[in-house]
């Protein structure tokens, strides 16, 4: 059996904005990271770290 399994976290590659997934709101919500949110730039059009090296298919037993 095969499951997708869907990223967690993702980083913009061109301003440092990271989220992570809440799966109690079912959205992406913003890191914080000692006290501060890695919000990035507000108007940058976010190019995030996942491509075509993540594989979201899991082999299963």
């Amino acid at each position: 059996m095969t499951t997708i399994v869907p990223p967690r976290e993702r980083e913009c590659e061109r301003c440092g904005r990271t989220d992570v997934w809440n799966d109690d709101s079912g959205t992406w919500a913003v890191v914080e990271r000692d006290g501060e949110r890695l919000s990035g730039d507000p108007f940058c059009l976010h190019e995030w770290d996942i491509n075509g090296a993540y594989n979201p298919l899991e082999e299963g037993a």
